[in-house]
C-alpha cells in the first residue's frame, strides 16, 4: 500500500450507511471483491464505480459507515481502489471493518470541511498529514500494529504473515 497515498477527492455528506456503500440487495449474490467493487456507492453516485481511480479518496461528514455490520462495505471500496476514507467520524463497526480489510479510515473534521470533490490530495500516513491546495491537515498517526495490518493488506493477510514468521 505504501505510506503516501495520492488521489482525487470524492465528496459525500453525513450518515452514509453501509447499504449506500454496498447495496444490501447484493449481499448474498455477489461474493468476489472484484464484483463488489462494480457496485460501490451505486445508489449514491452511479458514476463512482466506473470512474474511481486507484488511490482516490472518499471525503465524508459524520458517521460514515453507519448501519449494518456488512463487511462488504469496506471490501468493495478497497477492491475499487479507494486509498482512504476521510471523515468527521466513523461508525464503530465500519471503522473496525475498514482496518480489518486494509482501508485507511482517517478522522479529520478539518479536512472533511475544507476538501471538495475533485481536489487532489496527498496523504502521508506516517506523518499524519493530508496535503492539498486547501492546506495541510493533521491527524493522529496510526499505531504501529494497525499500520502493519494496512501494509499487509488487511487482518487476514497480516495474521498469515505473522504465523509464517513464527514458524520460521
Amino acid at each position: 500500500m505504501g505510506k503516501i497515498i495520492k488521489g482525487r477527492v470524492w465528496k459525500y455528506g453525513d450518515d452514509i450507511n453501509t447499504d449506500v456503500i454496498f447495496p444490501g440487495k447484493y449481499t448474498y449474490s455477489i461474493m468476489t471483491p472484484e464484483e463488489m467493487a462494480k457496485h460501490a456507492l451505486e445508489d449514491l453516485d452511479p458514476d463512482f464505480a466506473k470512474k474511481v481511480q486507484p488511490g482516490d479518496v472518499i471525503v465524508a461528514g459524520k458517521n460514515f459507515g453507519m448501519g449494518s455490520s456488512r463487511e462488504q462495505a469496506a471490501i468493495c471500496l478497497v477492491a475499487a481502489g479507494v486509498g482512504a476514507v476521510i471523515a468527521k467520524s466513523f461508525a464503530r463497526i465500519f471503522y473496525r471493518n475498514a482496518i480489518n480489510n486494509g482501508l485507511l479510515a482517517i478522522v479529520s473534521p478539518e479536512a472533511s470541511d475544507a476538501l471538495e470533490a475533485g481536489d487532489e490530495v496527498e496523504i502521508d500516513v506516517e506523518k499524519g498529514e493530508i496535503r492539498s491546495s486547501k492546506g495541510v491537515f493533521k491527524f493522529p498517526p496510526f499505531p504501529k500494529s494497525v499500520m502493519e495490518i494496512f501494509e499487509d493488506g488487511g487482518l487476514i493477510p497480516h495474521t498469515i504473515k505473522k504465523l509464517r514468521e513464527a514458524k520460521s
